[in-house]
């Protein structure tokens, strides 16, 4: 039986933000769904939690799904690699994309755990992701070399079980527009077989996701069909 420590060893160092930059929209590697991954070294249990994730704040959201699933272990480890800002946009003129990169030791000792679960990440090249290292500590210590490779493992297990996917880098935007312009909208939107959904208020505001190479022509056809009256944002 595991014996739960939920005291955190070492410091809870926060790697700084890393922005790279990668050109769009060329297909991207990501996992497909949602996986974890359980094993045991030497009486600690880790349990590697990953997910496909679009944004930042849908990465924090599930880091933040996993601390409170898991609030009673030893250590949460996160790493994540998105674009960052919205899932559309931090883009320069240039056509590229900012990828934000970031994690945590949360407790263990420096170097020791964030950063090799992030380089399983960069390493494979795979982004638009979130992972989590839960560790339920169990009396030995591993060293910081233990650790390291540990955590590693963690993530290429986790990965190892959703499998992964290629993917073409999209963007979301809103298309507002009063009633009498919502059928054409929508019409227009479902005929290109883009992603979005419609919310029907005081106006009509669609949610559109759409492949970064399309996005343009797709914005200039809302626009003449409507005579210009639809909001883009």
């Amino acid at each position: 039986m595991l014996r739960r420590n939920p005291t955190p060893i070492g410091s809870h160092y926060t790697y700084p933000i890393i922005r790279a930059c990668v050109t769009d929209p060329e297909p991207f590697t990501t996992v497909s769904k949602r996986a974890s991954a359980r094993f045991e070294i030497r009486g600690s249990e880790f349990i590697g939690y990953i997910a496909p994730v679009d944004t930042v704040s849908e990465a924090e959201a599930f880091i933040a799904e996993i601390n409170e699933q898991h609030a009673d272990a030893t250590h949460n480890v996160p790493a994540y690699r998105v674009p960052a800002g919205n899932a559309s946009s931090a883009r320069p003129g240039d056509g590229s994309v900012m990828i934000r990169e970031w994690c945590s030791d949360d407790g263990e000792p420096s170097g020791s755990s964030g950063k090799p679960a992030l380089n399983v990440l960069t390493q494979q090249d795979i982004r638009n992701v979130a992972a989590v290292i839960t560790r339920y500590y169990g009396g030995t210590k591993l060293g910081v070399g233990g650790l390291a490779r540990a955590y590693s493992r963690g993530v290429k297990e986790a990965i190892a079980a959703a499998g992964t996917v290629e993917k073409i880098p999209h963007e979301r935007f809103t298309a507002q527009v009063e009633y009498d312009d919502s059928g054409t909208v929508r019409g227009i939107l479902e005929s290109t077989g883009v992603t979005f959904d419609a919310q029907y208020e005081s106006t009509v505001s669609f949610e559109v996701r759409v492949p970064i190479d399309e996005a343009a022509t797709l914005r200039e056809r809302l626009r003449d069909a409507t005579s210009g009256r639809v909001k883009l944002a």
